[in-house]
């Protein structure tokens, strides 16, 4: 009989979890789940080699191990830092962490544009959500921004390098699911651009996936190009016939339109399968899919509004601390109240 692995127990933010020795600090954080889960621009779990390069999930050791509890002399990335057994962690509850998320998306932004309201990812952007938590009103660089022209790198996908992190992670994407890659990080330093190999086009069957791996705007849907505002569709579960993938993909619709195709994601906008071009980007009519009914989105964004209803233990945060919440009666009566008031104007 094989031995027994002995799992090493890591506390995270006063939380307390064993897992297997090699496991990084960031999937413990996530098995214990909730608000303790650093952020992660760069890291994508079936992605090899992936994070190290955004260092927005830093954060502090406090406790290095039982066998050491010295405490780790910088932060560290969770993503590529393995756990050790008694080990402790600070995210939420450590103020240099947050200082440091807070630079480090300064630091993103500089060459970012704030252009949300013409973005197609804007709804289900990481950077937005970073933005929006840790961003500063001005930038304090006094260099121009780097701008570039957006750019066609294949006969489904656009390119707005303007947006682009360098996060590399549809360059993994590529590696991972193309024999011969045809694009990558081009020139060094602040330099750095992503782009393809002589203007070649992004052509392979599942090229497509580069786009769901994107965190931000910088790579998007060309036939699903300012259609919708992504809160303004309904993501549905369903599932076709084909013969290159599996077949299962989400549908965001509006009525009975076909918006745009992706592949389904985890809680932490993860693929859990990738599918093929021909599913994402031709079948956009419903007589190719059996509809499975409506897709839940775990992470908290503004596509879960107005879709679903609110848990029952859910607790409200009320700014006005004189204020209380309205019982479905006390809606239906407010909004008799508003038609009479109208009606009499």
């Amino acid at each position: 009989m094989s031995e027994e692995i002995k799992k090493f127990k890591i506390t995270i933010d006063g939380q307390t979890t064993e897992v297997l020795p090699g496991t990084s600090i960031l999937e413990a954080a996530r098995q214990i789940g909730g608000k303790s889960v650093p952020p992660a621009m760069c890291y994508y779990k079936p992605l090899e080699t992936s994070g190290g390069r955004c260092r927005t999930c830093l954060v502090e050791v406090s406790k290095g191990s039982e066998a050491d509890p010295r405490p780790m002399p910088k932060l560290v990335a969770s993503c590529r830092t393995g756990v050790m057994d008694g080990m402790e962690v600070k995210n939420l509850s450590s103020e240099k962490t947050q200082e440091a998320r807070k630079a480090v998306t300064e630091f993103l932004l500089i060459n970012h544009p704030l252009d949300c309201p013409v973005c197609d990812q804007a709804g289900e952007c990481h950077l937005q959500d970073l933005g929006y938590e840790h961003g500063v009103e001005q930038t304090r660089t006094e260099f121009e921004r780097r701008t570039f022209e957006p750019e066609d790198i294949g006969p489904y996908i656009k390119l707005h390098m303007n947006r682009c992190i360098l996060c590399a992670r549809c360059v993994l994407a590529a590696n991972q699911l193309t024999e011969e890659r045809e694009h990558g990080i081009l020139f060094r330093g602040d330099h750095a651009e992503i782009s393809t190999y002589l203007n070649k086009a992004l052509e392979n069957d599942f090229i497509g996936n580069v786009i769901d791996v994107c965190p931000v705007g910088a790579l998007t849907d060309k036939t699903s190009r300012f259609a919708s505002r992504v809160w303004f569709t309904k993501p549905m579960n369903a599932h076709c016939q084909c013969e290159k993938c599996s077949g299962k993909a989400v549908l965001w619709m509006k009525g009975d339109e076909v918006i745009r195709v992706t592949a389904r994601k985890d809680q932490y906008d993860e693929i859990e399968e990738w599918i093929c071009n021909e599913c994402r980007f031709e079948r956009k009519d419903l007589k190719y899919w059996t509809i499975e009914g409506p897709r839940h989105i775990d992470r908290h964004s503004v596509i879960s509004l107005n879709h679903y209803e609110k848990p029952k233990d859910m607790i409200s945060l009320l700014d006005n601390a004189n204020a209380k919440e309205l019982s479905p009666k006390d809606e239906q009566e407010s909004q008799k109240d508003a038609e009479s008031n109208f009606n009499l104007m």
